[in-house]
Parts: structure tokens; sequence; C-alpha cells
């Protein structure tokens, strides 16, 4: 459900920043349902790849050979990435809070960690830049927190203007999409609402796997099951 809820979030003919694993499948059963024209766009420099199966890292030949051009990873952040011209980025996290701040950088005291995590890499370029994030993670207290560790990647800080107040040109995140629903950040307080719920999933479950009073929306949604179409794809994308 996570992978379909993501890529009926992919509009044809966007442009989408892709990394690997959830991220890359959910954009390639889009390309290949419902968005033939989606452009994707690997930090490893691919333009318009068109991959026959999923990639197993962003350095995968099959992404250069079906590119529509292969350029530097400078260029793809510099040229693509901070002027705007990304319409999606993907990101995951090991902590969100609840104006979509993310963290994959320490858990603990950043001086003396309790662990420490894989970093930043391009992700605060895409949290910052991007024109709309799309958060992929699984729901529960230890990754939804009151407030994160360390802001490896902004998202509305503490609530309303911060973004702008900072210069961050990209909209921030749009939706959080979890093991259990969707979120969006509300218009007014940039607080996350859980506004849609995946079939056969009690939005109390969703309360009770997040670490802040979680706000539920008062017409909830509930999503539908994935397609015939949509798990043949997957299921060949996958095997």
């Amino acid at each position: 459900m996570m992978t379909v809820a993501a890529a009926r979030a992919l509009r044809d003919g966007a442009v989408c920043f892709v990394g690997i694993g959830l991220p890359s499948t959910a954009a390639n059963l889009a390309r290949r349902t419902h968005a033939p024209d989606l452009v994707l766009v690997y930090e490893s420099g691919t333009i318009g790849a068109k991959p026959d199966r999923l990639p197993l890292s962003i350095g995968d030949g099959v992404l250069a050979d079906t590119a529509v051009s292969v350029v530097g990873v400078p260029e793809v952040f510099n040229y693509w990435l901070q002027p705007g011209r990304i319409d999606v980025g993907f990101l995951g996290a090991a902590q969100l809070d609840r104006f979509g701040n993310l963290n994959t950088t320490v858990i603990g005291d950043y001086r003396d960690p309790d662990v420490r995590l894989p970093g930043a890499g391009g992700a605060p370029e895409i949290a910052a830049s991007c024109r709309e994030v799309v958060v992929v993670v699984r729901q529960t207290r230890r990754t939804f927190v009151e407030r994160v560790d360390f802001v490896t990647s902004f998202g509305f800080g503490s609530g309303p203007g911060q973004r702008e107040a900072l210069g961050l040109t990209g909209a921030g995140p749009g939706l959080v999409i979890t093991d259990l629903g969707v979120l969006r950040p509300d218009p007014l307080t940039r607080e996350l609402v859980l506004t849609s719920v995946h079939p056969g999933v009690d939005p109390e479950t969703a309360r009770e796997r997040t670490g802040w009073d979680l706000r539920v929306a008062d017409d909830l949604g509930r999503g539908e099951p994935p397609t015939d179409r949509e798990l043949a794809v997957l299921r060949e994308l996958t095997r």
C-alpha cells in the first residue's frame, strides 16, 4: 500500500527525483501505469531513465542505458534541483516530527549519539528545493517523534513562515505516506494531519503509533485497494 499510494501521488509529465528502494519502485510503477511521461531523475546523473527492471543502486548501468541524457552529479544538483526544475522529490527518515522535519544523522545527542545514522547525502537539498517533497516512512512511535534529535532535512521548522525566513524555495513536505495512511500539512499551522488511511486501518492505530497528539481530519479519507493492474506491474518489477 505504501508503494501504490506513493505511485498514485505522481502525476503524468512530472519531473521526479528518485531514490533507490521504495521510491524507485513507486516511480517505476507510476510510469508503467497512469504516468507514462513521468521523467525519472536519479542522483547519479541519469535524466529520463526508463529502466526495464528495478535498478540495484543509483549507479546501476540500466539507468544510463535507458536515460535520455547522463550528466555529472554537480549538474543534477546545480542545474536541475537547486533552480526548482524538480517537481517531486522522495525522502525517507529515521525520525520525523509534527512539522515534517527529518533526521537521518544521529539518534541521541549529536556529540555522543546512541546511534549514528548514514547521514544527509542529497536529502537537505531535496527538502529545500523540490517543488514538493513526498516522505515515505513506516509509522511507529520511534519514528514519529515529538521533536527530532537532529534536523537533517528541513520541513516546516516549528511552524508557518520558517521556510520563507530561511530562503528555501521548495514547498516542503506535501505528503507523508506511511504503512497506515497519508498525512498532509495543515495549510495554516503546517502541522501534519492524518487525511487518509489505507484499507482496513483504524485511525486510532495511527494515533497510537505517533509520538505526538496526532490530528485526524474531519473528512478522513479511505484509500482504495491496489488494482489488479497495479499488483501485476508491481509483481513484475519486484520479481
